[in-house]
C-alpha cells in the first residue's frame, strides 16, 4: 500500500549521478515521453522505459530540478498522443494551467510530537467531537477574488479553537480543475491544489492546527473523477482508470468517469494515496464522500445490468470500502502504535487506531 514511494517522482541516485525518477502505469501505451519546458516539449531524448513489459513506465534523469513542470506525453492503443499530467504527482500547476511540478515533499519539519503524545491517550470513542466542516476557497476570499494562502487561514484555526472545535473537515484539498466542484471533481490525488499554495505550506497548516489541539479531516472523492484530458480518463488510450464496460464507466448527472475498483492495480492506486495522506501530511482523518455511487449499479447512470446475485450492489465497491477501513486499521496502526492514534471516518463510521 505504498507504491506512491516509487510512482511519481522522486529523487534518486543513478550511476553516481543525482537527479529524478520518474515512474507512471500505463498497460497498454504505446510509447510515453516526459516532457516540459526543460525539453521545450519535445520528449525525444527523454522517451520511458517499459520496464520489463510490465506497464509501469520509468526514466531517471538529471535535467529537472525543483519546481520544474513536466507532462508525460502517452502515446496510447489507439495510436492518440495524449498530454498527461502525474497521476502521482505531489504538486501542479494553478488552473487554468494543468502541468505537474517537481517537489520533494522530505523537507518540512515537524513539529506537532506533543499534540500526538496528548491523542495518544485519549480515545475517539470517550471523548466528544465537534468538527467544523469548511470549503478553503469559499471560507472568505480577498476583495479581489483571489483565495487566502495557508498562512492567511491561520485565522481558521484560531476560530475554530475559540469557538470549541475539536477538529476541521476540509472539504477536498486534492488538485482540481473547476472552482465550482469545490474540489470533488479530482484530478491530482496525491497533490495539495495550488490554490492555497504548496505541500509544505500545507503542511505547516496541519502543523500549526495540531499546535492549537485541532484535528485535520479531509474529504476525498473516490468514486469517480473527472475527464478533463490531462487527468486519468482514458490515460493510455484505454479504460484504464474507469470501468470498460459502458454500464458502469460514467456517472451521467456529474459527467465523471467511475473508478474501476475491480481492478488490483486502481485498487492500489487509491489505498496507496490515503495511507500518503496519513504519513506525509499527518491528517487525524478521512471522510469517503459520494458513497452511494460506489455501492449501487444504479445510482445515476441510465441503463444498468444486476450483479451476478441478481442485486444493485455494486460488489466490488462494497469491498473496496471494507478494504479501505482494513488497510488503514492495519498500516496506520502498526507504523504509528507508539506514536499516535489516526481516525478513520468512512461514509459516517469513526474508527479510532
Amino acid at each position: 500500500m505504498d507504491s506512491y514511494k516509487y510512482m511519481g517522482n522522486h529523487k534518486a541516485t543513478h550511476n553516481g549521478k543525482e537527479g529524478i525518477s520518474f515512474m507512471v502505469w500505463a498497460p497498454n501505451a504505446k510509447e510515453i515521453e516526459l516532457v516540459g519546458d526543460f525539453n521545450d516539449w519535445d520528449g525525444s531524448s527523454h522517451k520511458l522505459e517499459n520496464l520489463y513489459d510490465s506497464g509501469v513506465w520509468s526514466i531517471f534523469t538529471t535535467d529537472l530540478s525543483q519546481g520544474d513542470i513536466y507532462k508525460y506525453n502517452v502515446v496510447g492503443c489507439d495510436d492518440v498522443s495524449r498530454l498527461k499530467s502525474d497521476p502521482y504527482g505531489t504538486y501542479a500547476q494553478l488552473r487554468p494551467e494543468t502541468a505537474s511540478k517537481v517537489f520533494d515533499l522530505g523537507k518540512f519539519n515537524w513539529s506537532d510530537k506533543k499534540y500526538i503524545e496528548q491523542k495518544n491517550k485519549k480515545s475517539v470513542f470517550e471523548q466528544p467531537m465537534n468538527i467544523y466542516e469548511v470549503h478553503l476557497g469559499s471560507w472568505k476570499r480577498k476583495w479581489d477574488g483571489d483565495f487566502f494562502n495557508y498562512q492567511e487561514l491561520y485565522e481558521m484555526l484560531e476560530y475554530c479553537k475559540d469557538m470549541g472545535y475539536t477538529h476541521i473537515e476540509l472539504m477536498p484539498i486534492t488538485e482540481y480543475p473547476l472552482d465550482m466542484s469545490w474540489g470533488y471533481q479530482t484530478i491530482g490525488y496525491y497533490a495539495t491544489t495550488s490554490r492555497y499554495g504548496n505541500p509544505d505550506e500545507f503542511k505547516a497548516f496541519v502543523d500549526k492546527a495540531h499546535e492549537l489541539g485541532l484535528g485535520i479531516i479531509l474529504d476525498f472523492a473516490y468514486s469517480h473523477f473527472c475527464k478533463d484530458l490531462h487527468g486519468l480518463y482514458r490515460f493510455d488510450g484505454s479504460p484504464q482508470y474507469e470501468y470498460a464496460n459502458p454500464l458502469k464507466a460514467e456517472n451521467l448527472g456529474w459527467g465523471t468517469a467511475h473508478f474501476d475498483v475491480g481492478k488490483p492495480e486502481v485498487n492500489s492506486f487509491l489505498l496507496s494515496n490515503v495511507i500518503y495522506w496519513f504519513k506525509e501530511y499527518h491528517i487525524d482523518g478521512i471522510r469517503v464522500d459520494a458513497v452511494s455511487s460506489m455501492l449501487y449499479l444504479d445510482y445515476d447512470v441510465g441503463d444498468w445490468e444486476p450483479n451476478e446475485y441478481g442485486g444493485r450492489e455494486n460488489i466490488e465497491g462494497i469491498n473496496f470500502l471494507r478494504r479501505l477501513n482494513e488497510v488503514i486499521y492495519a498500516t496506520c496502526r502498526k507504523s504509528n502504535s507508539s506514536s499516535r492514534r489516526i481516525y478513520c471516518m468512512a461514509y459516517g463510521n469513526i474508527t479510532n487506531i
